[in-house]
């Protein structure tokens, strides 16, 4: 039986608080206006800025009138159009992005926001494509990574990480990913060379490297970041922290016209990499909807490789137990 599309199921939350103020809720949903279209949702990426939205720590839309709605990245189906627009028609598939309220079964969003989801590139990965991939995009730009340079990428199995990892190394550029042991076969399957965190890890990173210098660093791990890349020699205009990141996200986040139109482009390179398998995302956690405060307690362990998904059309609700649960209880 198809869904009515005047109703949609929506994460909503009306305090602050940790994965289990969020509530699952049928709202009513109006018919797109003039630019918009009706998107069906069929997966919604988890971010951990999402967290700290919620959870009070990031504090630029504390203002926020409450309930307020949970989740930026998306991919699903065009089921009505709006007026004055163009390059959408009812069953196009596509990938986009909102400053809040993806994690949801319907979705009103403006076309500009979208871009057609390539045939090749799984329902998946395309839900949680948008803001790891443009933050790792926009920090390699910046870097400006290329051909030749020996980058070093912290948490680089994570979800931002492994994207500017595997982006990196189809630039032509060396990649060296710290990370822990569990974690070495994926990035070696890569094309990343592993390092293991932990004391002693400038000389490991030297070690892998050779005798190249390293030239740029990526933090996404938040811890000394910044004096491990003065001990690699490495130039400050070249280093990016987890605070730049944090920032970066921000920036993608807002959802004015001109930062709707730069996500959005950001987001299109994003998809002709993925269709081209110039990186691939790792999905290591898929949760139906309706278990969005378990999903996020998943992220929040901050174990998961790649991303943490939620799908509105789970063919099975039934939990397997995930490879690394099994190395955490074996540790």
């Amino acid at each position: 039986m198809a869904r009515r599309r005047d109703l949609t199921t929506v994460i909503e939350y009306d305090r602050v608080g940790g994965p289990d103020v969020l509530d699952v809720r049928s709202v009513a949903l109006a018919p797109p206006g003039p630019g918009e279209v009706t998107v069906e949702v069929i997966t919604a990426g988890l971010n951990h800025i999402d967290g700290f939205i919620r959870e009070g720590r990031e504090e630029t839309w504390s203002e926020d009138p409450w309930p307020r709605r949970s989740g930026s990245d998306f991919a699903g189906i065009v089921v009505a159009v709006g007026s004055d627009v163009r390059g959408f028609a009812r069953g196009a598939e596509v990938v986009g992005h909102v400053r809040s309220g993806a994690q949801a079964t319907f979705l009103n969003v403006p076309a500009g926001a979208l871009v057609r989801k390539p045939p090749r590139l799984g329902w998946e990965s395309a839900g949680g494509l948008f803001l790891a991939g443009a933050t790792a995009l926009d920090t390699l730009d910046e870097l400006r990574v290329a051909a030749g340079d020996v980058l070093v990428v912290s948490a680089a199995a994570g979800g931002v990480g492994s994207i500017e990892a595997q982006v990196a190394k189809h630039l032509g550029a060396t990649v060296i990913g710290t990370c822990g042991d569990r974690n070495f076969d994926y990035l070696r399957q890569l094309g990343i060379k592993p390092v293991r965190y932990g004391e002693g890890m400038v000389d490991r990173i030297r070690a892998a490297a050779g005798r190249a210098p390293v030239t740029a660093m990526i933090d996404n791990f938040g811890q000394e970041g910044s004096g491990l890349a003065e001990e690699l020699g490495v130039p400050a205009s070249r280093y990016r922290s987890s605070e730049d990141r944090r920032e970066m996200e921000i920036r993608l986040l807002h959802d004015d016209p001109v930062s709707t139109a730069r996500g959005t482009a950001l987001l299109e390179r994003l998809c002709r990499l993925a269709e081209s398998r110039a990186f691939t995302l790792l999905v290591s956690g898929y949760y139906p909807l309706e278990e969005v405060a378990e999903a996020y307690s998943d992220l929040g362990r901050m174990h998961a490789r790649g991303k943490v998904i939620l799908g509105t059309h789970p063919v099975t609700t039934f939990r397997t137990l995930k490879a690394r649960e099994l190395f955490e209880a074996a540790s």
